[in-house]
């Protein structure tokens, strides 16, 4: 069992991100066989996470702040208790439109890169 606070874990930049936009990798590879990455992934006031797509499946849950998703062309407000499901190889583009970070738990596959 692993218990700990997200904030334990340092933040890094998130690779397909722009500025202002970090990942905690809460659980992961360290762990002893997982099936899943948990992160969690904080937007500054601004930032955004520009359009791309992957292979692989995300599962989200916003748990604060406000902004948008984009899907297939629109954009899906988001704030907390959110949940978003993105399919393998769609397109996704995320933004914090508020004051204040946009922070959701995102869950991928296991083998994926992390961050």
């Amino acid at each position: 069992m692993k218990v700990i606070q997200y904030t334990d874990v340092e933040p890094k930049e998130l690779k397909v991100a722009g500025p202002g936009v970090t990942g905690r990798v809460v659980i992961g590879t360290a762990d002893d066989d997982v099936n899943f990455c948990m992160r969690v992934i904080e937007l500054q006031p601004g930032a955004q996470i520009p359009p791309h797509h992957h292979p692989w499946e995300h599962q989200q849950f916003y748990h604060s702040g406000t902004g948008y998703i984009v899907r297939e062309g629109q954009k899906m407000p988001l704030g907390p208790g959110s949940v978003v499901y993105v399919a393998p190889d769609e397109e996704h583009h995320v933004a914090n439109t508020g004051n204040e970070p946009l922070v959701l738990v995102c869950l991928i596959p296991k083998g994926i890169p992390e961050l």
